[in-house]
């Protein structure tokens, strides 16, 4: 007897991460969407959702004097599927932001598949920023480029390694350079000898995500970094150096 296949869940949003003495009111919310693959209908796995655990208890201890809730987003299926349904996904999260807490700001976070989706979902009337790591941008045809008009009037950072062998750090240059264009408000730093997971200067990454996210979300002033790269006309504003230290010199 031929089996069926089981339905798809519906997207969700995990429990909110939040940390002791965090202020009862939400005020600004980050989502965390985890990375994928290109072609997957299989339920996402969940180690890509515990593995965003850590990074949203970094980020929840940042802004838990602002009231920042951090969710990390379970998509329908693992891969992109040519369709976007991660993007869909992403809407669908900022919509339930809006249905729990009201009108508040939102920061889509993603890594890999999820920086795709983050950059394609950043259009949303309640995002305000979009930060997104290593992402996955195909080589695409001349008239067939990957969207930028959704992200104007949005923050948006983009964090690439400079040795990242899954997803070419070239094309995320290429897309910042188009956006530029109709948004001042992007920069994009490059983690030199860093790879696809960007652990090997995780430190000053996680500080450089927070510090983004905080100023973003709750008009704090930028550390100096992300001030003047946002600030800085292309390719320098788009090229800029993730120095080491950046982290220490953030905690002081």
């Amino acid at each position: 007897m031929a089996q069926r296949a089981l339905p798809l869940p519906a997207a969700r949003l995990g429990r909110a991460v939040n940390t002791a003495g965090a202020p009862p009111e939400v005020s600004g919310v980050v989502l965390l969407l985890p990375d994928g693959e290109a072609d997957s209908r299989r339920r996402p796995s969940p180690f890509s959702y515990a593995a965003q655990l850590p990074f949203a208890r970094t980020l929840a201890r940042a802004g838990r004097g602002d009231g920042l809730a951090v969710h990390v987003l379970r998509y329908r299926a693992r891969g992109w599927n040519g369709d976007a349904a991660p993007a869909a996904d992403a809407r669908w999260a900022a919509d339930e932001v809006v249905r729990r807490y009201g009108d508040v700001p939102v920061c889509l976070v993603g890594h890999g598949m999820g920086g795709r989706a983050a950059l394609r979902a950043g259009g949303h009337d309640a995002v305000n920023s979009v930060l997104a790591m290593a992402p996955w941008l195909p080589e695409q045809a001349t008239d067939e480029l990957e969207p930028v008009k959704q992200l104007v009037g949005r923050r948006v950072l983009i964090v690439h390694g400079t040795n990242d062998a899954h997803t070419d750090p070239e094309l995320s240059y290429r897309l910042a350079e188009r956006a530029k264009k109709s948004n001042r408000d992007i920069c994009r730093f490059e983690v030199h000898s860093d790879g696809h997971a960007l652990r090997q200067h995780r430190s000053e990454v996680e500080a450089l995500a927070a510090d983004f996210v905080r100023g973003s979300l709750f008009a704090r002033s930028y550390a100096r970094p992300v001030a003047d790269a946002l600030a800085a006309p292309p390719p320098l504003g788009l090229r800029m150096p993730l120095a080491a230290g950046f982290g220490k010199s953030l905690r002081g």
